[in-house]
């Protein structure tokens, strides 16, 4: 992240307090940041935690279409040109903490501060190549490989040598959801990943690099 802007503006502090037009909010694991069909007034700045973006179809049928990971942004529609109401739905998956900045204090920043303007588009940028990713994803891969790409986002592998990462939880169903399969299905595929050795899986996944080999194979 950015740091101090040469206005003296303090990005990383910024997004770490409350102030005004933004205060902290804390959930437990299952409760919405927002839901469904309400107004997009505010955006989140997630601090620790993790949160499933997810829709509701008219069928009540429930697709996870995200995951956020700390240091991410949530709730973007809210900076539309015309936000209107949520179509996505923001559940804690753990105890999570976040800054909920309202919408006119985040026009504020952005238009004044050029660092805060900088990481929010960048952010915007990496969530259109993670779309357009995820759309190639689903139309060219089988299930088990989509499931596989899934894993390897979630553990997030940023540590130069580190082998294998405990992810956070995640449900079956959820992961179902993601790559458009079924939880008997996820089941299936993560048993067979453990007989491999490239997962470890108990109550919690822990993904080895060596899942990459499944991902990369034609």
């Amino acid at each position: 992240m950015a740091n101090e802007s040469k206005t003296g503006f303090d990005v990383d502090a910024y997004l770490t307090n409350a102030g005004h037009g933004r205060k902290i909010a804390q959930l437990n694991s299952s409760q919405a940041f927002f839901s469904q069909g309400d107004p997009a007034d505010c955006v989140f700045y997630l601090h620790k935690g993790r949160v499933k973006i997810s829709v509701l179809s008219s069928s009540g049928k429930e697709a996870t279409i995200r995951l956020v990971s700390a240091s991410n942004f949530f709730g973007e529609k809210a900076m539309a040109a015309e936000p209107g109401l949520r179509v996505t739905t923001a559940t804690a998956v753990t105890a999570s903490t976040a800054l909920r900045i309202e919408r006119p204090e985040f026009l504020r920043v952005m238009r004044e501060e050029q660092s805060f303007s900088s990481l929010f588009s960048s952010f915007l940028l990496d969530c259109n190549l993670r779309t357009q990713a995820d759309l190639v994803d689903q139309l060219f891969n089988r299930a088990e490989k989509r499931l596989a790409r899934i894993l390897l986002l979630l553990a997030e592998y940023s540590q130069p040598g580190e082998e294998n990462a405990l992810i956070q939880p995640v449900s079956q169903e959820a992961l179902a959801s993601m790559i458009g399969s079924t939880r008997p299905r996820v089941n299936a595929f993560l048993s067979r990943f453990r007989k491999l050795g490239f997962i470890e899986y108990n109550s919690r996944i822990r993904v080895h690099k060596s899942l990459l080999s499944v991902f990369l194979r034609d």
